[in-house]
């Protein structure tokens, strides 16, 4: 998370004649509508609204790009698969998004965002057979991993593992939740590593305060008891000190 708070957004692209001209690495994010794909890319940069999070699925139309550093961007598509688009828009995003994936040099590798609940789709599984083609590598998050049981959890990572395999080193997963920010660490170090960025070191937990036992804070009042000048001061048995007595003379 301590990588991606530098992230701004920079500029949206709708053809690649526009893409930055100075860029030395991007990763792009893709995935379905509502699969929670910009909530992941918020999650990462711990910032509620960088990438737009829309209640309409299909909504991101075009490249968005967000700045890291220079020449480091991350690369938010269009969401695929939400039958309900307008066909021109359909139209648009296969002519941007293959070309980009494709022909794109300074594109480092994929972050595939699939709903944990419906992993592997028949989208999904086209869109990594087609970029499995380039040889860059895939990093595939399973969102909404709070919405499932540990057991769960750990069959369906399991399973998707296995159905990936014959990718190799190529394709990695990881269960993700952009609600409990389960998995944000695990994903960054993949992300900059591709992108030959170092993730900054966590900030140290700060020092455990003592717990006082019952002991020591009786041991505490009975000192302050005691301190000079307290007029309620009592001897070390308890008993409160006796008056001393008059003199015949004082009588």
């Amino acid at each position: 998370m301590a990588l991606f708070q530098k992230a701004v957004f920079l500029t949206t692209v709708a053809h690649l004649r526009d893409v930055p001209a100075d860029a030395l690495a991007e990763v792009a994010f893709a995935g379905r509508s509502n699969a929670g794909k910009s909530s992941a890319i918020n999650t990462l940069a711990n910032h509620t609204r960088l990438a737009f999070v829309s209640k309409t699925p299909g909504r991101t139309q075009h490249l968005n790009y967000f700045k890291l550093e220079e020449g480091k961007y991350l690369v938010d598509l269009p969401g695929y698969g939400y039958a309900k688009a307008p066909e021109e828009i359909r139209s648009q995003w296969e002519g941007l998004l293959g070309p980009y994936l494709q022909e794109r040099v300074p594109l480092a590798g994929v972050v595939l965002i699939m709903d944990s609940r419906h992993p592997l789709t028949e989208l999904d599984q086209g869109l990594i057979d087609w970029f499995a083609l380039t040889g860059k590598p895939i990093h595939i998050l399973l969102s909404k991993a709070d919405k499932l049981t540990r057991q769960e959890q750990v069959l369906v990572l399991r399973q998707v593992k296995a159905a990936l395999a014959a990718l190799g080193e190529r394709c990695t997963v990881q269960l993700f939740s952009s609600l409990k920010k389960t998995g944000v660490e695990e994903a960054e170090k993949v992300i900059a590593g591709w992108m030959g960025m170092e993730v900054p070191p966590p900030r140290p937990a700060p020092a455990p305060r003592p717990i006082r036992s019952a002991k020591s804070a009786a041991g505490a009042k009975q000192n302050r008891t005691h301190a000079p000048g307290n007029k309620k001061a009592v001897l070390a048995g308890g008993k409160a000190k006796p008056k001393a007595a008059k003199s015949p003379e004082q009588k």
